[in-house]
């Protein structure tokens, strides 16, 4: 299954790279758009559910490393949900 990651830039400047078991993320993101951030967790959440799904399809087990990611994207956009302007770019991905 190929893995994949994403870089991208949360509203104060700062950049992450993010952790994905498949390529799927690429079906819910545009590299160099960006999105609120209350819409970029909600695609981060579909997109993750799915891939972590696809590794438990093959393995027989969810992929932890997914969901840790999932949870790292939540926790980091939580101070930036009251801001309606704030925006989370997708910079690039790396295959």
């Amino acid at each position: 299954m190929p893995e994949m990651r994403f870089v991208i830039t949360w509203p104060d400047g700062q950049e992450e790279t993010c952790y994905s078991p498949s390529l799927i993320i690429r079906d819910f993101f545009t590299q160099g758009e960006s999105y609120p951030v209350a819409d970029f967790v909600d695609r981060s959440r579909k997109a993750l559910t799915i891939a972590s799904d696809r590794v438990e399809a093959k393995y027989g087990f969810a992929c932890s490393s997914a969901n840790d990611q999932l949870a790292r994207i939540e926790t980091a956009a939580a101070p930036f949900l009251e801001h309606a302007d704030a925006r989370v770019r997708c910079d690039t991905f790396i295959l």
